[in-house]
């Protein structure tokens, strides 16, 4: 795992962005695999400003999200589709046609989550994913457990996940309780990984990714077993 440490947000953001430019030159029909939540927000508004100067394309680009929240509507504003589309789609040159996130409204989550492993592998996999993580250690909605899942599945929140996301809503009562998430098996199916941590507050998950142990009880570390990671992390979640 190469880590890459940097002073505040905004270099993670750089980085993480350049990282992403890069593999997009090199392989203009790049597939994607994409984070939300607020850390890769930096990252996304400096990959719109490399879009608008004509510095990356999107047109042939295809990506899929890690997870969304179950059940919501594609247009409810806090649902993962509409963050996608706020946060980036909507501002590049990107076919909408070729930008997935699980179906939060699917009638059967089972079959949903089966297709969306399926269209993943038929796209040739993933070239780059993005991660954050949680300050539990989970990656997408991966939450600590004695198993973990491999393929693409729905999950019960933890009470410290949906409490760490109630800011997003009006209310914590507002926040689902299940998702639909990427397993840790899709995840590792990645040809790169990159994960942004940032605050001091993911401090204890950075530090358990970085020592020599697995463990369950922090999804995050299984990302160890991976041949290309890379861990870019602000000197608060660095240090504490």
């Amino acid at each position: 795992m190469e880590l890459i440490l940097c002073k505040n947000y905004d270099e993670i953001s750089e980085r993480g962005a350049n990282i992403i430019a890069r593999a997009m030159i090199d392989k203009p029909d790049c597939i994607l695999g994409l984070a939300t939540g607020s850390t890769p927000v930096g990252m996304y508004k400096r990959l719109i400003e490399m879009n608008r100067a004509s510095w990356i394309d999107f047109s042939r680009t295809t990506t899929f999200n890690l997870d969304e929240y179950y059940p919501i509507s594609p247009e409810n504003s806090q649902s993962y589709r509409y963050f996608m589309n706020e946060n980036l789609f909507n501002h590049v040159n990107i076919d909408k046609k070729n930008t997935y996130v699980p179906n939060g409204s699917a009638a059967d989550a089972e079959a949903e989550c089966k297709a969306y492993d399926a269209m993943i592998e038929n796209s040739r996999g993933i070239d780059i994913q993005v991660l954050g993580i949680g300050i539990n250690g989970h990656i997408g909605f991966n939450e600590p457990d004695e198993n973990l899942i491999t393929g693409t599945h729905l999950t019960a929140l933890t009470e410290s996940t949906i409490e760490a996301n109630a800011r997003f809503f009006d209310s914590k009562d507002e926040v689902p309780r299940h998702a639909l998430t990427m397993g840790i098996g899709s995840i590792m199916r990645a040809r790169k990984i990159i994960l942004l941590a940032s605050g001091k507050n993911k401090h204890d998950a950075v530090m358990k990714l970085l020592d020599g142990k697995l463990t369950t009880a922090c999804p995050a570390t299984m990302l160890k077993l991976h041949p290309d990671v890379i861990l870019i992390c602000d000197e608060a979640a660095y240090n504490g």
